[in-house]
């Protein structure tokens, strides 16, 4: 399935139906009087976040959607039958924009929240309802409530606790096959992995939520490489794990190139805990790695350990990492 995390709709209510005009004619009853029953409601349009759900590739081929039609009222005092209602399901995480793109209308961030993009139009009254002392048989009735349309943008972010970022081809799709039953492509070319990639570790005391993020180069944020699209899923994260490739001579301009993007792209992204591990450890002797460790903590670049996917050093260390981290946070919380 692929992956698809911005979508337009036009979305349309139902036109409300129009009261009805009939008067009671039966035998024996000379002065029926009107019976005209009232229009039915137009459907509205809902839409629901649902947990079951990780991407808006169900609105790439139909993007028009609309809201049934009201049935105008019959004689006897029967009322018209209400529109279909449409209900639209979108992922956790997806927020919902106005035809422009600028303002956020609602941000759906809870399973089965459930918001009405455009009610239906209201159903017209039939001549019963317009009776009177002074009016007692009116042969008028009202017209049915107009449908509303209205375009949309919605564009997930997905809701992932922590998110795996670096240059591209840094290892984050191996890590994050290591940890989960993931199964994200692994290719030994810059850019393999085209879309997120979720992924759930289970630690002692909850689940994980692991988000292996397209990888970012310089520029990213002005539209450069992949990773400019998805630098959104980052702001849904409660931490970061950063991997850094050893085997590049330039590690730590390549550690500062992935925080400039993320400064840019939302300072707020800086302020996110990350923890620092430097990945293809199993390229490099004990020696090479301590020099790459000694030189980044002498710049200020704090490094948590060093592991290697392939052949699963260092995973257990980034598990008891992610363990400490969420028991402290369990801490603060209660």
């Amino acid at each position: 399935m692929r992956f698809l995390d911005s979508a337009k709709i036009f979305v349309s209510s139902g036109a409300g139906g129009g009261g009805g005009v009939s008067f009671r004619r039966e035998k024996f009853i000379p002065r029926g009087g009107p019976d005209g029953g009232n229009g039915g409601r137009g459907g509205a349009v809902f839409i629901r976040a649902v947990e079951n759900l990780n991407t808006l590739i169900d609105f790439r081929y139909r993007q028009h959607f609309r809201g049934g039609t009201g049935e105008t009222g019959k004689g006897g005092n029967r009322h018209g039958k209400k529109g279909r209602d449409i209900h639209l399901e979108v992922p956790l995480g997806t927020q919902i924009f106005d035809e422009d793109s600028v303002e956020m209308l609602y941000d759906l961030t809870e399973a089965e929240a459930e918001v009405m993009l455009l009610p239906g139009g209201r159903g017209g009254r039939g001549n019963a309802m317009f009776k009177s002392s002074t009016n007692q048989a009116p042969r008028y009735a009202e017209k049915g409530g107009e449908a509303k349309e209205a375009f949309y943008w919605l564009k997930l972010k997905l809701l992932a606790d922590i998110g795996l970022i670096g240059l591209p081809n840094a290892g984050k799709s191996s890590l994050l096959n290591a940890l989960t039953m993931a199964k994200s492509k692994v290719g030994d070319y810059p850019f393999t992995t085209l879309y997120p990639c979720l992924g759930v570790l289970r630690l002692p005391m909850r689940d994980c939520i692991l988000a292996d993020i397209p990888g970012l180069v310089a520029g990213a944020h002005e539209g450069k490489g992949l990773g400019h699209r998805f630098l959104g899923h980052v702001e849904r994260c409660t931490a970061v794990i950063h991997l850094l490739d050893v085997t590049e001579t330039n590690f730590i301009e390549n550690y500062r190139t992935v925080r400039h993007e993320l400064e840019a792209f939302s300072p707020e992204l800086l302020q996110k805990s990350e923890s620092l591990w430097l990945s293809k450890s199993d390229c490099l002797d004990a020696e090479m790695l301590a020099e790459i460790t000694a030189e980044l903590q002498a710049e200020g670049i704090k490094v948590a350990g060093h592991l290697s996917s392939f052949a699963a050093g260092g995973t257990d260390d980034v598990i008891a990492w992610l363990t400490e981290y969420y028991t402290s946070k369990d801490e603060q919380w209660s």
